[in-house]
């Protein structure tokens, strides 16, 4: 099995656990956590700065010094967008499940510089990007035009039968202005749930030439070069992507073999 390709750990509350160790990267820490109702997690963020993002369920949340009461307003990630919370480095969190909860928490390097906040699915909104099978519906939770130190975070739902990332794109070279070095996670749902998709990840040179079919719940690493996603006929596809570098901003290159299809 491809080493980029991460299924769920049933047998835990905390299905996912990706590390800069684990991935064999630097920036970017990726968990996902089930809840029971009545259920709670705490931690310190140490030297990471924080995005807790409600994929599924309610819960009470407190960050730093600041108790932010209940949030969640959604069942499933497919019902709007999320309520999330910024938790800075050098802080903790308390999250404490009212329903069942399904929570990611996303992680970057931070050094305790910002205020912990709640954002609200007001804040996020949603945009269409693309036409026709390359339609899908962009929800930015920390874009980089949102106080953050390293994180970048979004939603994205991709009609059954679409392709996403696409043209496939990659922004693995600290080249700036022409593109930015980020580190990437794609945590993927599907609905119904018995869905797949297929994404791949390559290189120009093609050392690095993987294509994962993918189900509801896993997790696919992106250390470098485009990444496409296309889901299957009959299911509508989610994704929680987090993002991180060395520079806090989201400058792609586009694939020269497929970028015509943007002036298509």
């Amino acid at each position: 099995m491809s080493k980029l390709l991460i299924h769920p750990d049933k047998s835990s509350s905390k299905i996912h656990h990706v590390t800069p160790q684990s991935a064999g990267w630097t920036y970017v820490g990726f968990e996902v956590h089930q809840l029971a109702a009545g259920a709670s997690l705490s931690a310190q963020t140490g030297d990471n700065e924080i995005c807790l993002v409600l994929v599924a369920g309610k819960a009470a949340i407190k960050a730093g010094d600041q108790d932010f009461g209940v949030l969640g307003e959604r069942n499933n990630p497919f019902e709007g967008a999320p309520w999330s919370v910024y938790v800075p480095a050098k802080s903790r969190y308390e999250v404490s499940a009212e329903t069942t909860v399904e929570l990611a928490v996303c992680a970057a390097p931070g050094t305790g510089a910002l205020q912990a906040r709640a954002i609200g699915p007001e804040k996020v909104g949603q945009e269409t990007r693309g036409k026709g099978s390359n339609t899908r519906h962009v929800r930015n939770i920390l874009p980089e035009w949102e106080p953050a130190e390293s994180l970048l975070v979004v939603e994205v739902i991709t009609p059954s039968g679409n392709w996403s990332s696409y043209p496939p794109h990659k922004h693995d070279q600290d080249n700036l202005p022409a593109e930015s070095f980020l580190e990437e996670t794609y945590y993927h749902r599907f609905n119904p749930p018995q869905g797949y998709g297929v994404q791949r990840v390559y290189t120009d040179d093609r050392s690095l030439d993987e294509t994962m079919a993918f189900g509801d719940r896993d997790v696919v690493l992106v250390p470098k070069g485009y990444h496409p996603v296309g889901a299957a006929h009959g299911y509508d596809l989610y994704y929680l992507n987090v993002m991180a570098g060395p520079k806090r901003v989201w400058k792609f290159h586009n694939d020269p073999d497929h970028e015509w299809l943007m002036k298509a």
